[in-house]
């Protein structure tokens, strides 16, 4: 089964797609295999991380702007160089194992959209085998 959802971002935040994915989990009917959670954006990405303390994904964003700033060197014509080295970094897919019918996340683990150039409309997949 492949399910695409649309999110609406702001600029440069992580927002926690996980209620999304179970529930195409849960659709799917799917009781033992993989989920895959797919961006087909180069300025976005998808990652798996700490869902409890939202200073973790404050953190995370402020490692990957020391990390990737923009630069005048740049020669990138819509000058979001900085989006598209994010986006490659954090990756635009995970894999998740599906056991029992539900998603095997650690206790603290949490699926989120990566949106380093808003604002956009964008789409994510999940794809549940």
């Amino acid at each position: 089964m492949l399910k695409k959802f649309t999110i609406e971002t702001e600029k440069e935040n992580f927002y926690n797609i996980t209620a999304r994915v179970r529930s195409a989990v849960a659709e799917s009917g799917v009781e033992n295999g993989i989920c895959v959670v797919f961006c087909p954006h180069t300025t976005a990405g998808i990652t798996i991380n700490e869902n409890a303390d939202p200073d973790v994904v404050h953190d995370i964003l402020y490692g990957l702007d020391k990390a990737f700033p923009d630069r005048r060197e740049f020669r990138h014509f819509e000058g979001n160089s900085s989006a598209h080295l994010k986006a490659s970094c954090m990756g635009s897919s995970v894999t998740v194992i599906v056991e029992k019918g539900k998603l095997v996340l650690g206790t603290w683990q949490g699926i989120y959209f990566c949106e380093f150039d808003g604002p956009r409309t964008r789409n994510f997949y999940v794809k549940v085998m």
